[in-house]
C-alpha cells in the first residue's frame, strides 16, 4: 500500500488518485508524424470545448480503469481520448474512479509495432473493460487503414463510412475525416475532426491565422472604401470647381453683354418696343 493512501475504519483502503498514480514511463511516441497526428486531433477540440461548459480532451497519458491493471503496473493509454459532461481542468492521468466515467471516444494511432495490439487485445479492453462507446484506429502512415465503431449491447459494431467519407461519431456530435494539407510543415493524409456538415473543426494556430486573414480582408476593404470616398471627394470637388467656373463664364458674359447693349443705347438710343406689342 502506498504511504499516501487513505485507510477508512474497518481497514479499508481507498484506492489510490491520480496524484498516486504513475503519469510517465519515460517511452515516447514512435515517430514525429504520430505526435503530430495526436496533436491536431487535441488541438481541433481546443476551441470547440471553449464553446461548451464542460469537457476534457487528452491524448498519450494514462488511462486507469481498475486496481488489477493497477497491480499489472499497465500503465500504457490511448492516443487520443475525449470526454463531455466532466469539469474542465487539469489531470495527471484519466482515473475512472476519480472521474465517474470512462472516456466517451477512444482513438489509437496504428504503428507496425502496436497495430495487432490495438486492433485485437486493446480493442476488447476498451469494450469489455473500460466500455468506451467509440473506439477510433487511424494510421498516419497509411491512411487507408482507419476504422470506427460503437458499443451496442456490449459489443462493438463497426461504424460505416458515409457517402462523404466519414466516420461520424455520435458521442461527440462531429466526424472524422481524411484531409490531405500541410499541419505544423508536414504534408500528409492528416485525420481530422469536422461538423456533421463537414466542416473541418480549426485548430487553436488556423484559428488565429484566419482571424489574421479576416482582418486584414477587412483593413484591405476599408482601405478601398477610403479610397473611393477620397475619389468621389476628388470627383465633386472638380464638379464644384467646374460650376464655379461655369458660373464666372456666364456672369462674365452677362457682364459683356450689359456693356455691349449700354454702348448701343448711348449711339442709337433705346431700343424699340417689339412690334407685336401694337396688336
Amino acid at each position: 500500500m502506498s504511504p499516501s493512501q487513505e485507510t477508512l475504519p474497518f481497514g479499508l483502503i481507498l484506492p489510490p488518485t491520480q496524484d498516486q498514480l504513475p503519469c510517465d514511463d519515460g517511452v515516447p511516441m514512435e515517430t514525429q508524424r504520430h505526435k503530430l497526428q495526436m496533436d491536431i486531433l487535441i488541438d481541433q477540440l481546443i476551441p470547440w470545448l471553449e464553446t461548451r461548459e464542460d469537457g476534457y480532451v487528452g491524448g498519450n497519458m494514462f488511462l486507469y480503469f481498475s486496481l488489477a491493471q493497477v497491480r499489472n503496473q499497465d500503465f500504457k493509454g490511448p492516443d487520443f481520448f475525449a470526454v463531455l459532461g466532466v469539469p474542465k481542468k487539469e489531470r495527471k492521468s484519466w482515473v475512472v474512479w476519480e472521474e465517474g466515467k470512462a472516456p466517451d471516444v477512444v482513438i489509437e494511432l496504428l504503428s507496425d509495432s502496436t497495430a495487432q495490439r490495438d486492433k485485437t487485445d486493446k480493442k476488447l479492453i476498451y469494450q469489455n473493460q473500460v466500455r468506451v462507446p467509440e473506439y477510433f484506429w487511424f494510421d498516419p502512415f497509411n491512411p487507408d487503414n482507419w476504422a470506427g465503431f460503437t458499443l451496442k449491447n456490449g459489443i462493438y459494431e463497426p461504424i460505416i463510412v458515409d457517402e462523404q467519407g466519414r466516420l461520424l461519431s455520435q458521442q461527440l456530435g462531429l466526424s472524422l475525416l481524411r484531409w490531405s494539407g500541410v499541419y505544423k510543415t508536414v504534408e500528409t493524409v492528416w485525420l481530422r475532426w469536422a461538423t456533421p456538415e463537414g466542416e473541418i473543426l480549426p485548430t487553436p494556430d488556423e484559428l488565429s491565422a484566419q482571424t489574421a486573414e479576416e482582418a486584414q480582408l477587412q483593413a484591405e476593404q476599408a482601405q478601398r472604401q477610403a479610397e473611393q470616398a477620397q475619389r468621389q471627394a476628388e470627383a465633386s470637388q472638380l464638379q464644384a470647381e467646374e460650376a464655379q467656373r461655369q458660373a464666372e463664364e456666364a456672369q462674365q458674359r452677362s457682364q459683356e453683354l450689359e456693356a455691349l447693349l449700354n454702348r448701343y443705347r448711348q449711339q442709337f438710343g433705346e431700343l424699340p418696343e417689339s412690334s407685336s406689342d401694337h396688336f
